[in-house]
C-alpha cells in the first residue's frame, strides 16, 4: 500500500560540481527548468526535504532518475552520462 508523502519538499540545483555555482531551489514541481530558470545543465544537487524524479525533456518526459534526500556533488550520481535536467518532479507517493 501506498502513503502519500505529506512532509516538505525542498531541492537545490546548482550550476557546477560540489555544490558551486548558480543555485536554484525548488519546493513544488517544475514542467519546464529552462521556461523557469534559462538553464537546463545542472551538475549537482542537494536534496533536503522529499523524494524527487527528474527528466531528461520538458512536461515529466523522457528518461528520468530518483532521487532521495542527500547530496548529489556530479551529476553522474544520479544519471551516469548527462547533466541535462528539463522537468522535475515530487514524488508524492512511496
Amino acid at each position: 500500500t501506498t502513503v502519500p508523502h505529506s512532509g516538505n519538499f525542498k531541492l537545490r540545483l546548482y550550476e557546477h560540481f560540489d555544490m558551486r555555482g548558480e543555485m536554484m531551489e525548488l519546493t513544488n514541481d517544475c514542467p519546464n527548468l529552462m521556461d523557469r530558470f534559462r538553464m537546463s545543465n545542472f551538475n549537482s544537487c542537494n536534496v533536503m526535504e522529499g523524494h524527487w524524479l527528474l527528466y531528461e525533456h520538458p512536461h515529466y518526459r523522457g528518461r528520468h532518475y530518483y532521487l532521495r534526500p542527500g547530496q548529489y556533488r556530479s551529476f553522474s550520481e544520479w544519471s551516469g552520462n548527462s547533466s541535462r535536467i528539463s522537468s522535475i518532479r515530487r514524488l508524492m507517493n512511496l
